[in-house]
């Protein structure tokens, strides 16, 4: 069975994680994507462990972080510095549908491998550059972290105790949802260009994906002018919908509606709670937050987390535990979605490295995971070979 993407070749010149994410999605969905990497060293991430893949001696350099966005894809060690690897770069590109990027804006002109280098031998091209915050504005010199995104874009500001620091998503957030922007626009150009034949260039920026995820909060200012402000783990627009503490450790309560309000203080036998027009609606819930989560959590207080996370499901309130990473992995969930995935490495002892699985569920076309994250330059003589092969075979049809 044939993937989605079947038939499409990518050619991607990104490292870290925004680009990498979006190539790899485009790979589960069947797409084949070439990993160009600098000879000897690699995707940056490479080094970015521990921990690292356990060979047979030890430590590989293959790191888990490096792991998390390259699977399904085959990678080929060219030094694009060189006129010769550039060479190559452009001879790829004979076989390939899209190009992805995520160096400097313009960094790729010294190498004649821009857009602008390319879209006239390439009409056909959909190229894709990912930068810090993009390829125009004041600030489009400027590198592109995930850090320095969630900062200027905002998320950093909304995040954390109120009382404490301004702090990061725990993941790096702002790259993986750009490589969802990015692959979806992808999808997009890909979509005209089966249409009308056209290329085109795709410029996405960490910072705009970051405000453009600011979503409610991001709605909020726009539309009352006052500016956000951190909250730690409560909502800004419903109550009661946060963590608290209970007798044995912390809770969420997720509580979307007045029904559901009212459900939830017959649970917790604070029925007076529901009928007090201080908080019987969520307007008036948001209005009266601060003395009705001091009265819930000291509440809370007094309940063991199994019986409370029983007692919500059972009279449908949304609520559930705070899993640490050994609870999710472990859970009967992610075993019946098949979101822990085992694929053969060559470098690992075992055989074979544990990865997480593709959340999308297609029912004609599936995800398949063909390849494990390739060792850099693994696939190099295999590339080149079979393209010089399908460069023949088309000279010689002509």
């Amino acid at each position: 069975m044939t993937g989605a993407l079947d038939g499409l070749r990518v050619l991607d010149l990104s490292r870290i994680l925004a680009g990498p994410t979006a190539t790899q999605l485009l790979g589960d969905f069947g797409a084949d994507v070439i990993k160009i990497e600098r000879p000897g060293l690699g995707d940056d991430t490479r080094a970015w462990g521990p921990p690292f893949v356990q060979g047979a001696d030890g430590p590989t350099q293959e790191s888990a972080y490096y792991l998390c966005a390259n699977r399904n894809k085959r990678s080929i060690a060219i030094d694009i510095a060189t006129p010769e690897g550039a060479l190559t770069v452009r001879q790829l590109l004979k076989h390939c549908d899209v190009l992805v990027e995520n160096f400097k804006p313009g960094g790729l002109q010294k190498y004649g491998l821009s857009y602008e280098d390319l879209k006239d031998a390439f009409p056909e091209l959909v190229y894709c550059s990912i930068s810090g915050f993009g390829q125009t504005g004041p600030n489009r010199e400027k590198p592109g972290y995930d850090l320095l995104a969630q900062a200027y874009g905002g998320i950093m500001s909304l995040t954390g105790d109120p009382q404490g620091e301004p702090m990061k998503v725990a993941v790096g957030i702002a790259d993986v949802m750009t490589g969802m922007y990015a692959a979806n626009a992808i999808l997009a150009a890909l979509r005209h260009k089966d249409r009308t034949g056209e290329g085109q260039h795709i410029d996405i920026a960490l910072v705009d994906c970051q405000i453009a995820w600011l979503i409610n909060e991001g709605t909020n200012y726009l539309t009352s002018g006052k500016v956000p402000q951190r909250r730690g783990n409560q909502h800004p627009n419903i109550v009661p919908y946060q963590v608290f503490e209970v007798k044995d450790g912390h809770a969420v309560v997720a509580v979307g509606n007045d029904t559901q309000f009212q459900r939830f203080c017959a649970l917790i036998g604070r029925d007076a709670l529901a009928s007090d027009a201080c908080f019987a609606t969520n307007a008036a819930r948001l209005e009266n937050r601060d003395a009705l989560i001091a009265t819930l959590s000291e509440t809370l207080r007094n309940y063991e987390r199994d019986w409370l996370i029983a007692g919500l499901e059972a009279n449908k309130v949304p609520g559930g535990p705070i899993n640490r990473m050994d609870d999710v992995f472990a859970s009967d969930q992610v075993a019946a979605r098949q979101m822990k995935i085992s694929v053969p490495h060559p470098e690992a002892a075992s055989g074979q490295v544990d990865l997480i699985g593709n959340p999308v569920k297609f029912s004609k076309t599936p995800v398949t995971y063909r390849r494990a994250p390739p060792v850099c330059g693994s696939d190099t003589n295999e590339i080149l070979t079979a393209f010089a092969a399908e460069m023949k075979t088309s000279e010689e049809e002509r």
